[in-house]
Order: C-alpha cells, then structure tokens, then sequence
C-alpha cells in the first residue's frame, strides 16, 4: 500500500510544491484511525478532523507558505520563508503506515509549538528539503544584496535594521563631535 515513497527534492525529482494545494486522502484514514483509538470518544473526536480534512488548504508562493481550515473557526496562517527558523518532519507508526508525514515550521515567535504542521503530504522529505531551499535562499538574497554593491543601505532589508543603523552612524557622529570639542576645549 505505500507505494508513494519520499524522493529527495532536486530538478530530477518532478516534485512542484506549488502544485500541492489539499492534503493526501490519506490523511483522512489517518483522522478516522486516531479517533477510533479514542475508544466512545471517537464520535466527540471524528468530526472536528473530518472538517479540518476537508477544509484544509495550502499555498506556495514566491515569498512564503499559507495554510488555512476550519468551518465555524476559520485559521489562517502565512509564513514568509525568511521567518522560518526551523522544519521538523514527525510520522507517527499510524503515519508510517499509510506513507504520510506531519512537517511542523517554526518561526522565532518564542512559541514551544510550531507556527504551522503541513500534513498529509506524501512527499514530505521533498516538501523539507524545498523548504530548506527556500528558507536559505531568502537569508541568501539579503546577504548578496548586502555585500559590495550598497553596503550602507541595501533595498532589500528590514525597517528596523536600517534604523538601526541610522541610530548607529548619528552616534558616531555625536561622538566625533564631543571628541573634537574635548581636543579643542584642552588646548
């Protein structure tokens, strides 16, 4: 049955993360044999997996990842790539079994769950390894665009480092000053 197996992601690997949009049906086997692990609470348990499942919906864009589910409560969560600090990739032995993966992304929010699972993506190990890509490749183009070209303000940084910085140089200059007056004020 698990004839899905995870390749690694790479250009021969025909893996388009942007094409994945909803959870394998799988996941929903997955939902359905957790809660019958619960025993007489499977029927308080099913249901709200049930429209988790079918509400369930992913994006991959350029700059980040969305998610978002849910009927009465509806979530949404976009995280750009820059923002991800760490990928986790967890399968349980009912996950194993049915070739699915829960990939947990975590931001610097101080958080100790992660901003966002992707579940029920079968290639999961292809799913990581592009998210990697994309979490490097965004602190990669803040770095190139940091290096020769405009080392005093690159375009593409942050508000608040470039302010930083504007702090940093007007104290350099105060001190320059005070230091002048001092030299001057002995002589």
């Amino acid at each position: 049955m698990m004839t899905t197996q995870a390749q690694p992601a790479g250009a021969d690997s025909g893996f388009d993360p942007r094409a994945v949009t909803r959870p394998d049906p799988v996941l929903l086997k997955h939902y359905l044999i957790t809660a019958l692990l619960t025993g007489p609470f499977v029927v308080l348990v099913f249901p709200p997996l049930y429209f988790k499942y079918h509400t369930l919906r992913y994006r991959f864009d350029e700059e980040g990842v969305a998610a978002s589910w849910g009927l009465l409560w509806r979530r949404e969560v976009y995280l750009t790539y820059r923002r991800i600090q760490d990928i986790h990739v967890s399968r349980g032995i009912i996950q194993r079994w049915l070739g699915i993966a829960g990939i947990a992304i975590q931001t610097a929010s101080g958080s100790a769950t992660p901003e966002l699972t992707i579940e029920g993506i079968p290639q999961y190990d292809a799913l990581r390894d592009f998210l990697y890509q994309q979490m490097r490749g965004a602190r990669g183009k803040a770095e190139t665009i940091a290096a020769p070209a405009a080392i005093e303000q690159p375009a593409d940084e942050d508000e608040a480092l470039q302010l930083l910085r504007q702090i940093r140089d007007e104290m350099a200059q105060v001190r320059a000053k005070i230091e002048s007056v001092q030299r001057g004020g002995r002589a």
